[in-house]
């Protein structure tokens, strides 16, 4: 029995077993898309009538199936549209599971959201043992949940404890670990993977049972106590006005406990509906942006090998353990070792809560050394400023620096406020500096901002953005202008958050109205984060001139409280957490629209003068550089959706009661 179609790969050996292999033309990696999924249900008919010894199914790629093809997401329109699509890929997999004969997935790698319920059709799962291989449910990110039967198959062979955890949450599990909660039934090296698969194929053993407390767990009694635990949970992350998805899992575990044909047809058209919300829809989009960026920062030339960073401060010495977690080699550089010292102990604290493996720990920091003296300039293939916001500190450190650079090294400024044109005004080759601008907290916030201004060279910006990949960070090309993308929209937000405090309204009650919005904290927390220093040296400008900077601000400057990073700021910080009061009373009912409009019209304004290539790009920086509400799809999609005439009367509202910083930015009309 030997076919072949476009995607698959159909084989029987010489002991009669079956492999069916996806090759999916004209991709990297393996997804399900409408074809394949076809070409697989004749596939298996096939299979139907030669009925095999056994079946294995594998791939032919790098990794086992990556999900579905999200591009066909795209063209659904309705959830009538969207159920026939889930439905009829539920009923493949059915086939798949119902073949008489031994069915086993060799899993050689990823296998994720629709990849994963490919192989959990399957009778037996035999995974690659390596590090690389992950297994998990990504489909909540995208605000759905699984739907080719993974939320009623991964509860039969896991248990609903894990099983609901891992669609929950997204998350990815490696093969120990999948093996543990029997979501796979045995690991292999790389090289033993096909010959595993064969042996089961040849000796399958008695399928497991589902344990006796997982059938407990999943009795009628015991899964409302368990649901309202899942959905409390929930709720500490994500609202089901913002993220429905969750909250529809739970409800399908507990009204059929992953049990029977009612369970596949209930999972079908939950999913359909969830595939037609904004919240899906926007996600969607900002997967989609994600991928423009990865891909615009592809080509670079020669991978960056050696680090060089100059200033121990939280930033440069997080920038420091960042890249030499992902590889590289790095000097870090301050005035004295009492400096540096300390960001070297934040880095071993970091490396060892990250890596159980003292191996790797010990691998990891060997890469992180200090370098009072500089020596490190002279060899290293990027060196970045992190030094304080002080343009002529970075002047002078410049002119040290310059003079020891190999040719082709790339100069890079992490300001977060002065333009590269004054940093670059006494630089022998102003051309080569840029910006990279990180965003704090470092380990946790993708995105780089790779400033330019008109005279940089255009293989430097893209030596930038490439490093950024090199480094798992994502990167948006930004022209040179204060306060760049991020923090320019971000300012106003703030800036009107500290007047609302100013006023008087409490502190707890202005984060809890941007909140309610979908950021995932509030302004006053996000300043403390940023730090209370960078806020004043950015925001002075967006004080209107004439206009004090509030005395909150102003204050909490002078008595150097700078936020998280002294420990006290607005909020008092303890373990990395703001103390705050609680909020009571209700949110003045235009506060949210006093803090999100600011930030939407300034959005508008960059577009309108350019600093990026397009509003896409705005969307992408605002979410993953400000956190801004992924399920909104950014501040330019917002302003679509809401309307632009709605915002522009509403701002017309704000600026008639709290003056002109509420007057619409001319770049409105772009929008129309």
């Amino acid at each position: 029995m030997n076919k072949n179609t476009t995607h698959w790969r159909l084989e029987t050996d010489a002991d009669g077993v079956a492999w069916l292999a996806l090759d999916k033309a004209g991709a990297s990696t393996n997804s399900l898309s409408r074809d394949v999924m076809e070409e697989l249900d004749a596939m298996l008919a096939e299979v139907a009538r030669a009925i095999p010894k056994a079946l294995i199914v594998t791939s032919a790629k790098r990794g086992f199936i990556a999900g579905a093809d999200i591009k066909e997401f795209v063209g659904i329109r309705t959830p009538d549209q969207a159920y026939e699509l889930i439905r009829q890929g539920q009923l493949v997999l059915d086939k798949l599971a119902a073949l008489p004969c031994p069915t086993i997935a060799a899993v050689n790698g990823f296998a994720l959201g629709g990849g994963l319920e490919v192989a959990l059709a399957c009778r037996y799962r035999v995974l690659v043992d390596d590090p690389g291989a992950t297994l998990g449910f990504p489909e909540v990110q995208l605000g759905v949940h699984p739907g080719f039967g993974g939320s009623v198959r991964a509860v039969h062979l896991a248990g609903p404890i894990a099983a609901m955890d891992l669609m929950l949450t997204g998350r990815t599990i490696r093969p120990k670990q999948a093996l543990a909660i029997g979501l796979v039934d045995r690991l292999a090296p790389v090289e033993q993977l096909d010959k595993t698969a064969k042996q089961m194929a040849l000796a399958p053993p008695a399928p497991r049972s589902p344990k006796f407390v997982h059938r407990l767990l999943n009795t009628a009694l015991v899964r409302p106590i368990l649901a309202g635990q899942m959905r409390s949970q929930v709720a500490k992350r994500a609202r089901p006005e913002h993220y429905p998805a969750p909250y529809a899992m739970i409800e399908l575990w507990q009204r059929y406990g992953g049990k029977g044909e009612r369970a596949y047809e209930a999972e079908a058209r939950s999913m359909a509906q969830l595939l037609c919300t904004p919240t899906s829809r926007n996600l969607v989009r900002v997967f989609f942006l994600q991928d423009r960026l990865k891909s615009a920062a592809k080509a670079g030339g020669e991978p960056v090998k050696h680090v060089h960073v100059v200033g121990a401060g939280v930033m440069g010495g997080d920038i420091a353990t960042w890249c030499a977690i992902r590889g590289l080699n790095v000097t870090l550089q301050d005035r004295a070792e009492q400096y540096v010292a300390p960001a070297i102990e934040r880095a071993r604290k970091f490396v060892e809560k990250r890596y159980p493996d003292p191996a790797k720990r010990d691998e990891t920091l060997a890469r992180l050394r200090p370098d009072v003296e500089g020596s490190g300039v002279a060899t290293a293939d990027v060196v970045i400023e992190a030094i304080f916001e002080d343009l002529n500190a970075k002047r002078e450190l410049f002119a040290r620096i310059e003079p020891k650079l190999k040719p082709l090294a790339v100069l890079a400024t992490n300001t977060s406020s002065i333009v590269l044109e004054q940093l670059a005004a006494n630089l022998a080759a102003p051309e080569r500096l840029i910006g990279l601008h990180f965003f704090n907290p470092v380990a946790r916030m993708p995105l780089i901002e790779v400033i330019h201004a008109e005279r940089t060279q255009p293989q430097k910006v893209q030596a930038g953005l490439a490093f950024a990949r090199q480094i798992d960070k994502l990167a948006i090309a930004c022209r040179s202008s204060p306060g760049f993308l991020v923090n320019r929209v971000l300012m106003p937000y703030l800036s009107e958050a500290v007047r609302a405090a100013e006023e008087g309204i409490p502190l707890a009650l202005i984060d809890r109205a941007a909140e309610d919005f979908g950021m995932p904290m509030g302004p006053i927390e996000l300043a403390d984060v940023v730090g209370l220093d960078v806020v004043m040296s950015v925001g002075k400008v967006f004080f209107q001139s004439g206009a004090q900077v509030p005395h909150v601000l102003s204050i909490r400057y002078e008595q150097k409280k700078f936020g998280k990073k002294s420990g006290e700021g607005f909020y008092l910080w303890h373990a990395d957490k703001p103390q705050k009061p609680p909020a009571a009373g209700p949110v003045p009912p235009d506060l949210q629209d006093r803090l999100m409009l600011p930030l939407i019209n300034e959005a508008v304004a960059v577009l309108r003068e350019r600093l990026v290539e397009d509003a896409d790009l705005i969307d992408a920086g605002v979410i993953f550089g400000a956190g801004f509400a992924p399920f909104r799809g950014g501040p330019i999609q917002y302003a679509r959706t809401r309307g632009v005439d709605a915002i522009l009367a509403r701002l017309e509202e704000l600026r008639s009661v709290y003056g002109e910083r509420f007057a619409a930015d001319a770049g409105w009309q772009l929008l129309r």
